[in-house]
């Protein structure tokens, strides 16, 4: 490994400076979404997903903490390619220049499957929980009154947490590019991993067969295009061990070489 022998107060300082870069980039983020968070807001207000719901806000204070939370979460969105790039380099000096290169390139998926998942739970999942959640309540003989900071509270926590789900590939295609697990670990353990995940779907839906199933599915089936895609790196993992082991190999020949031409002892 290309490792550079840093002290304890040298890696305190290079993580404080990372830092820094990530908060200037998300006070600018915060600036920017200053402009996209009211067109935005008015969007998800009076799409077909919201129209047929009665918004209201109940303390004065609900419009102000719409905009904060709807600017916080934009500007997350926006620098979140700068905290992974300011993660991959403080980790990448511990790692192989093939590794360096495979982990940098998977940076832009790594957004792109986020924004992927909370697409997918806003169009797909989200509009069938409102239709579930406004049946229960006819058939119960509840008059809803909903609060516009509930409708947004709860809009968040049914979509990020598919933004994060949707990350599963490239964290196991990251674990088998650096040799954690193989491909055929994952197989193996694939009842025991479709369990994790059924259980995982159980928390994040309405407690009906068809929002889980809504859920369960696509889970199954990013699990396999997991164990697909990682086989791939796999194979890119043995060839870079490989190719690693020959480099060292040579590295000790030509190390003895060169001190038998000088007349050195051998180590």
């Amino acid at each position: 490994m290309n490792e550079k022998d840093l002290t304890l107060v040298e890696h305190i300082d290079e993580i404080r400076k990372r830092l820094m870069i990530i908060v200037v980039f998300f006070v600018i983020a915060v600036v920017a979404s200053f402009f996209i968070a009211e067109p935005l807001i008015n969007f998800l207000q009076y799409s077909e997903e919201a129209k047929s719901l009665p918004l209201h806000a109940f303390t004065i204070t609900d419009p102000i903490m719409i905009y904060l939370k709807v600017i916080l979460f934009v500007a997350f969105l926006l620098t979140s390619p700068v905290i992974l790039y300011q993660l991959w380099g403080f980790v990448s000096p511990g790692l192989y220049e093939p590794e360096r290169k495979a982990t940098l390139s998977y940076i832009p998926f790594t957004f792109l499957l986020f924004v992927a998942g909370i697409l997918f739970s806003y169009k797909v999942l989200f509009p069938y929980v409102i239709h579930f959640m406004i049946i229960l309540a006819i058939d119960l003989g509840i008059n809803q009154v909903i609060g516009i900071n509930d409708y947004f509270n709860f809009l968040f926590q049914i979509t990020i947490p598919f933004g994060i789900i949707f990350q599963l590939p490239i964290v196991l295609l990251f674990l088998t590019r650096l040799g954690v697990i193989t491909p055929m670990l994952m197989v193996k353990v694939r009842k025991y991993a479709y369990f994790v995940l059924f259980v995982i779907a159980a928390f994040i839906t309405p407690p009906d067969i068809i929002s889980h199933l809504i859920v369960t599915v696509p889970l199954f089936a990013l699990y396999e295009l997991s164990v697909m895609v990682s086989r791939v790196g796999y194979k890119k993992y043995l060839k870079s061990e490989e190719l690693r082991q020959r480099e060292e190999h040579q590295s000790l020949v030509d190390e003895a070489n060169r001190r038998r031409n000088e007349n050195l002892p051998p180590e």
